[in-house]
């Protein structure tokens, strides 16, 4: 039977996530709350490295409410793409951070799957960044993420977990589409589509 917490947990991320992949503001106090809830549950199963995980996104958040609010120059956030120079480093740096936590994890905690474990939390820390700033990209990463996730946490016993990463597996390729479309028509109204960090090919 699946726990309460992991029920009400699942239904607070489901309702936050979809709400990011419509590119809404209330997706962040939503996910606080779930994140919450999740960092209680994740520590009940030794997943140790995904209790760091939650306890950062609930900070990046509040800061992520806080700009998607606050916007650029008074204006709304916009988003934008990720320049190929900095995902040149940004991956092989995340693999080296991922290798070098996982023997962390496997040294000196007694953390289940540590370098599965460990790539969950390092690309959705990238992940989590480029959503704060509203970076197409995102939803790449996130992609990724969910790839690996579904079936740690189903080898857990968190069924109802990694059905549900399955479907935001789904959601974030809608994402990427969506988040695309409304980049190009934000471009197509500007007065200067060219503007830097405006456009996208």
């Amino acid at each position: 039977m699946t726990p309460p917490l992991e029920i009400a947990a699942n239904v607070l991320m489901t309702a936050s996530i979809i709400l990011a992949g419509r590119n809404n503001i209330h997706s962040w106090w939503i996910g606080i709350v779930g994140c919450v809830l999740f960092a209680v549950l994740f520590y009940q199963v030794n997943l140790y490295a995904d209790v760091l995980l939650q306890l950062f996104f609930i900070v990046t958040c509040a800061i992520g409410w806080l700009q998607w609010r606050r916007g650029a120059g008074g204006q709304p956030l916009p988003i934008t793409r990720v320049g190929w120079s900095s995902l040149a480093w940004i991956v092989p740096a995340g693999v080296a951070a991922v290798v070098i936590y996982g023997l962390l994890l496997h040294r000196f905690t007694n953390a289940y799957a540590p370098f599965i474990d460990s790539a969950v939390l390092v690309f959705s820390v990238i992940a989590q960044f480029l959503l704060m700033s509203r970076r197409l990209e995102t939803w790449a990463f996130w992609l990724m993420v969910n790839t690996v996730a579904v079936p740690l946490y189903y080898s857990r016993g968190l069924t109802l977990t990694a059905v549900l990463y399955a479907a935001y597996w789904i959601n974030a390729l809608v994402s990427w589409y969506w988040w695309r479309l409304q980049a190009r028509r934000a471009v197509e109204l500007a007065d200067a589509p060219s503007g830097a960090g405006a456009s996208l090919p």
